[in-house]
Order: C-alpha cells, then structure tokens, then sequence
C-alpha cells in the first residue's frame, strides 16, 4: 500500500483464516487510488461498497498537500471507504462530475457514493483538511 510495507505477525497464535483475509483486504489497495480507464474496473468492482471521491484539478499548486491530508484521512476509514481521486482536468472524467452535479466552479468538492442503494452527499470545499473529510465521511456513515 503506498509502497509502505504492512507485516501481520504470524507468530501470533490469535491469526486465523478470518483475521489473514481481513488484513489482505485492508491493505490490497492503495490509501487513494487515482480513477482513470484502467483503474475504472477496479473501482467498480471493489468490495468496498462506499465510495469517496476527491474531484479536484492535480495541476493546481495545493494538490500536493491536499493528497497528503486526503490520504491521512484514508488512512482513518481503511476497510471501510474506498478513497478515489478524480482529476477533473481529464475530459474521460467530465461524466463523473456531472454525475455529482458539480460545476468546475465548485472544486475542490468530496463526494461519497454508496453503490448498492446510489445514495450520495456532496460537500464542496475551500480546502482539504483532515477534518473536513473525516466530518463528512462519518455523517454520512450515520
């Protein structure tokens, strides 16, 4: 994940076939995968049903430190939200912000997606912080 390595102790006596999956899962993916063509099968079919979207332009000054908070938060919700970054400088991407009903205007915007009922909230931002993504991640899991 994030070419940072993960160990689980398989000394540990407690480790079962439960636990091995568990720990594959978490950590098979990426903290934030970039959606494009080839990663667009990926995310549609992830086992994670909730989907976090950062709509945001990756040539822009701040996207550097954006990321790195964007991916602090992913680490917050591993398991349990796929964290997805959206360039919107990408015409193939065009779709998915008109999908959210975001003008270019309003990005930087977070959008969270749950799959199987397509329910959505969207949260237009000034700035990425931490907390504005954990906030919004955890009211919509409300």
């Amino acid at each position: 994940v994030d070419n940072d390595r993960r160990d689980l102790d398989m000394n540990n006596k407690d480790v079962d076939a439960e636990k091995m999956t568990r720990f594959i899962r978490m950590n098979e993916l990426r903290l934030v995968t970039e959606y494009n063509p080839v990663t667009a099968i990926g995310v549609m079919q992830s086992s994670l049903q909730l989907h976090l979207l950062l709509i945001t332009d990756k040539m822009s000054p701040k996207h550097p430190e954006q990321m790195h908070r964007y991916r602090t938060a992913a680490e917050l919700f591993k398991g349990k939200i796929f964290f997805i970054l959206v360039d919107s400088n990408l015409k193939s991407n065009e779709r998915i912000v008109s999908f959210f009903k975001l003008e270019k205007s309003q990005l930087p915007a977070l959008a969270i997606f749950h799959a199987p009922d397509e329910e959505q909230d969207v949260l237009t931002l000034d700035e990425v912080s931490v907390e504005r993504v954990q906030d919004f991640c955890n009211r919509f899991l409300q």
